[in-house]
């Protein structure tokens, strides 16, 4: 891996200089140490360098640290020889992290990471109460979900969640997910999120859980009809909602009925 990208992820001058020791340009998890201490520290350092980082990329809604990510997703977190080098707490952390991220630096074959990415998920003392591997990523995203205040990096990750269908979640972690996506299908507080979001929140809801979908969408109608400084707004987008359907309409039969007669005239 570049040095360069891991002297700007681990901070503070003791672990530059560290890293700038290591000859080759060889990087954490290609050198043996003997100490435990130093070894948890340096790698728990660079676990929280990495958050830092990738946090600084989703503010901005910029990848410039996305060859980091594949890096510790591609090249430790799922090769079990680098994976083991580190102590099983810092690899519990970098499993949190990576499934924080995942879904924002990995966009393309994002179901064949995700599921390679689950298989390697240490060991964790409370699985037996959130679950396997599956409730532990799944948790962290909705946790995440929470926390993005950035519209175009929600609007990825809810377009991206889609690919959770089918997987094998306890009621409890389905319950958290639903209830993080439901809290941004309504305007106004907690989370004020835009027409966009309510409308990519609906849709991400209504697919992974579509048992109970017109139910839901009942009650949050029920619930816009107790806040009428709401209803202009509302009834202003229904009715262009409405005109674009039609047109859209319009001009599909219109080039249907175009391409019929050219046909004709072909014939």
């Amino acid at each position: 891996m570049n040095k360069n990208v891991f002297t700007t992820v681990v901070f503070g001058p003791k672990a530059q200089a560290w890293l700038c020791a290591i000859a080759d340009g060889k990087d954490l998890f290609e050198v043996q140490l003997d100490n435990a201490d130093v070894l948890l520290r340096y790698s728990a350092a660079l676990v929280q360098g990495a958050t830092n980082v990738f946090w600084i990329d989703i503010q901005t809604n910029t990848r410039r640290f996305q060859s980091l990510f594949r890096y510790l997703l591609e090249e430790v977190a799922m090769e079990s020889r680098r994976l083991n080098k580190i102590p099983v707490q810092v690899q519990r952390d970098l499993y949190l992290l990576l499934s924080r991220f995942i879904f924002f630096y990995n966009s393309d074959r994002i179901f064949d990471k995700l599921e390679s990415f689950l298989k390697h998920c240490p060991a964790f003392q409370n699985a037996f109460i959130v679950g396997g591997p599956a409730d532990i990523f799944v948790i962290e995203l909705a946790d995440q979900l929470q926390k993005l205040k950035v519209e175009p990096v929600l609007l990825h990750y809810l377009s991206q969640i889609k690919v959770l269908q089918g997987m094998e979640l306890r009621m409890a972690t389905s319950t958290r997910l639903k209830t993080s996506l439901y809290s941004f299908t309504s305007p106004g507080g907690p989370m004020y999120p835009t027409r966009a979001a309510r409308h990519a929140a609906w849709d991400a809801l209504d697919f992974l859980f579509p048992v109970g979908r017109y139910p839901r969408h009942l009650i949050s109608l029920f619930f816009r009809l107790l806040y009428p400084w709401y209803w202009p707004s509302s009834c202003w987008n229904f009715v262009i909602s409405c005109i674009k359907a039609m047109f859209y309409s319009l001009m599909r039969m219109l080039f249907s009925r175009w391409e019929e007669v050219r046909e004709q005239k072909r014939s």
